[in-house]
């Protein structure tokens, strides 16, 4: 009898596999969508609601089970075979909270340490981690910070991510990693938690829209999503030219403070500028209990302490090794957000899941 190879893997003969993981989250998405015309996607994420694109098998997974991640490995082995081209690991846990949780351990930490060690029976051109800007230490206003910059993570979420990036250093193996160190992300939609929640509090004209415990010269550093899945894309493309172990920052080339935002997101919705009044840190951490207390309000207690954080990120090495740079700001954008906001409040909040 006639052996066939299974479906996907002669149907896709002449393109190469790329693995996915967080499939159906916002990058995900965008990344798939960007890829499938050149590439076979596989897309890992977990089992029900919401699903990858449909460019790409869906392939549930626990990041957590050892028996899960094997069976996701052996499905991909069975219909693809023993070569990948990259494998863009975007899933992780990730909280507001800002709570100890086990799942920081669980699903980043170990969940990335047994996706690596399954893919040991592998041929893999690359890994692409996604880390975080959050890892550093703060820097300071026109201060820009490079891959050489300390590391300092202040919270359980960039904790998870250094800790992450060791297990890579350390049982990588002969596969090539690539650790993009990325800027908080966003798009014309919105999807960014922190600027889409300021937006509501001066759209609501909150009292706490006026108040703020920090330096309101300081910022962070964004990225707009497209920007974000073109250097994915150009990292991908760019996979035997690289280093076997690279870090690469992928930022904005400009870094709004918190004043700058609330100016721009204030003209906007009312065509006029909001004084912003300072408010001790002792103070804002009072009233962020009380409205917790009574309700699910964003701003937490512990993030007063980081209100004076200023991270300006520093891109160049990027730009230069993949011949990439970002082609939007948040500065030309915000007034896409705002407008979308204004014309269906319902569906922006429903997007950016506002209450």
């Amino acid at each position: 009898m006639e052996k066939r190879e299974p479906e996907s893997r002669s149907r896709g003969a002449q393109k190469e596999l790329v693995v996915v993981t967080g499939a159906s989250g916002l990058i995900g998405t965008a990344l798939i969508e960007k890829l499938a015309s050149k590439f076979l996607i596989a897309g890992l994420d977990n089992a029900g609601y919401p699903f990858p694109p449909a460019e790409a098998e869906c392939i549930c997974v626990d990041l957590t089970s050892d028996n899960s991640v094997e069976f996701a490995l052996d499905r991909i082995r069975y219909a693809y075979g023993n070569r990948i081209a990259s494998v863009v690991h975007l899933a992780a846990y990730y909280d507001f909270l800002g709570k100890p949780s086990d799942l920081y351990d669980q699903i980043t930490v170990k969940g990335t340490e047994r996706l690596l060690k399954n893919l040991q029976k592998f041929k893999v051109d690359q890994f692409i981690f996604s880390s975080s800007m959050l890892v550093y230490k703060p820097s300071s206003p026109g201060v820009k910070i490079d891959e050489e910059w300390p590391l300092e993570p202040k919270w359980d979420y960039p904790k998870s991510k250094v800790a992450t990036e060791k297990i890579l250093h350390d049982k990588r193996g002969t596969i090539p990693v690539v650790t993009m160190r990325i800027a908080g992300v966003y798009n014309g939609q919105g999807n960014s938690i922190p600027v889409v929640n300021q937006i509501q509090r001066i759209y609501e004209k909150q009292i706490t829209a006026r108040l703020y415990p920090g330096d309101i010269t300081h910022g962070s550093t964004y990225v707009h999503l497209d920007d974000l899945v073109n250097a994915i894309v150009h990292t991908i493309g760019n996979r035997k030219e690289l280093p076997a172990e690279l870090t690469l920052n992928i930022g904005d080339d400009e870094t709004l403070s918190y004043q700058e935002l609330q100016d721009i997101i204030s003209k906007q919705l009312s065509g006029k500028i909001a004084e912003i009044i300072p408010i001790p840190k002792w103070f804002a951490k009072a009233g962020a209990f009380m409205l917790n207390l009574f309700g699910k309000a964003f701003i937490k207690p512990w993030m007063i302490d980081l209100a004076d954080d200023h991270f300006e990120l520093d891109s160049d090495k990027a730009k230069k090794l993949l011949g990439w740079k970002p082609r939007h700001g948040l500065r030309e954008t915000l007034p896409e957000i705002v407008k979308n906001l204004k014309a269906n409040p319902e569906k922006f909040y429903k997007v950016n899941k506002l209450k």
